[in-house]
């Protein structure tokens, strides 16, 4: 359980407990959770996990949708 935003120590799974929630973009993990909320060093990291929800949320949908 690493902590992805030092500055509001913010750890990993926060982040993807907002992203289940709805959250789909930087600006929504700001205001769910503060991560890079202050100096951005985080702000990559956080892009990083957001691209890989929409990754499995891809190929989730691409899988039911080659199954039906």
């Amino acid at each position: 359980m690493a902590i992805i935003c030092h500055c509001n120590a913010v750890r990993e799974r926060t982040i993807e407990k907002a992203i289940r929630r709805g959250a789909t973009s930087v600006d929504d993990i700001r205001a769910e959770c503060g991560a890079a909320a202050r100096c951005g060093g985080c702000e990559p990291a956080v892009r990083s996990m957001l691209a890989d929800s929409r990754c499995d949320e891809f190929v989730f949908e691409t899988a039911v949708a080659l199954a039906v």
